[in-house]
């Protein structure tokens, strides 16, 4: 996520570019693209391709189609083509890698490619920065707003469009909102048009990041670009406590994470025996209590005494289940537990004496302190003052 720009101060404090991933070297967006073909000559009667990759603010990235009189490459500021006037963004993927992009991306290489106007000039540049200065006053004043309009809804951010005419709010909300009047009494108090724009909880914790239970910034903010549906499903399969406070992120909603070792979790269990797997033996019914992958076991309670579990690995449920598919009972569940059990070993051993957390209430030797006061008297006082 670092740059240039984004290094340490003199004190030792963060000093941060303060773009939110938009300053000049590009190096702090996770949307980076490395540009693999950026030193590599076009073949000869070959014209470069004629569309762009623009960045805009808070990681929205467009394609744009660039006149035969342009030049352009990757870091130029430029304005190009909106609704309605235009927009100041930065290019961030030119050449034929643009081309495999927008077929990643599913974007038609048509007529209706909007268009980039020009090189932005110092003037655009200046009213475009004074622009996103104005972005976090106008954020609070809409939030207050809202709030004299008892909307249930957050504004979480605010973005400008390049000329200064457009700003689009980006919110969250519940339910549905009638912010008809919102818009009327903004519109009157800033002076231009606005755009009321609905995100989820992922996206907007994606754009104000944040620290997570891991000590980590969010992977939301660093380098996940897609957001994949999290189902209590994934939690279960991992064993983990169904705690909504501990699997929830800042979002509100399960945590991205528990999807990263799903796959694992699902390749492990698919040779352990069900979770409503029943072992039939002359003793009774057992049921499986508990399930450990990494160790292969498995905990079996009767029914009548569910209390008392017992220990097997899943080759032992395997050959208890085939024989009760055989209408064959084991004597009990005790016989295939006693293999399992365990010697318990000692992981600390106390190789210096200091497990002990008295050992500094022992009473001093007595015998020391007399030793030194003889020392003391047989000094001369030559020695001392030498």
């Amino acid at each position: 996520m670092g740059c240039s720009s984004c290094s340490t101060g003199k004190d030792g404090q963060p000093r941060g570019c303060k773009n939110n991933g938009t300053c000049g070297t590009d190096g702090c967006n996770k949307l980076t693209v490395f540009d693999w073909l950026s030193n590599m000559s076009l073949p000869n009667g070959e014209k470069p391709f004629d569309c762009v990759e623009v960045r805009f603010k808070n990681s929205r990235k467009e394609f744009f189609r660039v006149p035969e009189d342009i030049s352009l490459s990757i870091g130029d500021i430029v304005a190009t083509q909106a609704k309605s006037g235009h927009d100041v963004g930065m290019i961030t993927l030119a050449g034929e890698l643009v081309r495999i992009q927008m077929k990643k991306k599913k974007v038609a290489n048509d007529d209706q490619l909007p268009k980039v106007y020009r090189k932005a000039t110092q003037k655009d540049i200046d009213k475009w920065q004074k622009c996103r200065d104005k972005e976090d006053e106008i954020k609070k004043r809409s939030r207050e707003m809202a709030i004299l309009l008892r909307l249930q809804m957050k504004i979480s951010d605010v973005e400008f469009q390049g000329d200064g005419s457009k700003a689009t709010f980006y919110y969250t909300a519940d339910e549905r909102v009638d912010f008809r009047q919102l818009i009327k009494d903004m519109a009157k108090a800033f002076g231009i048009r606005i755009e009321m724009r609905q995100i989820g909880y992922r996206q907007e914790a994606q754009r104000l990041g944040g620290i997570g239970s891991c000590g980590r910034e969010l992977c939301c903010s660093t380098w996940l670009t897609d957001f994949r549906s999290v189902s209590t499903s994934a939690a279960r399969y991992q064993q983990l406590s169904l705690n909504p406070q501990k699997l929830a992120g800042q979002c509100g909603k399960l945590k991205c994470c528990l999807n990263y070792e799903l796959d694992m979790y699902m390749d492990a269990l698919k040779d352990f025996p069900s979770q409503d797997s029943k072992l039939h033996t002359e003793k009774g019914t057992a049921f499986c209590q508990k399930t450990d992958i990494f160790k292969g076991l498995l905990w079996f309670s009767y029914k009548d005494d569910p209390s008392h579990w017992h220990t097997l690995t899943k080759d032992q449920v395997h050959e208890i289940i085939t024989k009760n598919k055989k209408k064959e009972k084991v004597a009990s569940l005790e016989l295939y537990a006693v293999d399992n059990l365990e010697k318990e070993t000692t992981l600390f051993e106390n190789t210096v004496g200091q497990d002990s957390l008295t050992r500094f209430d022992r009473p001093k030797n007595k015998n020391r302190r007399k030793k030194n006061k003889k020392r003391r008297k047989h000094i001369k006082p030559s020695q001392k003052n030498g």
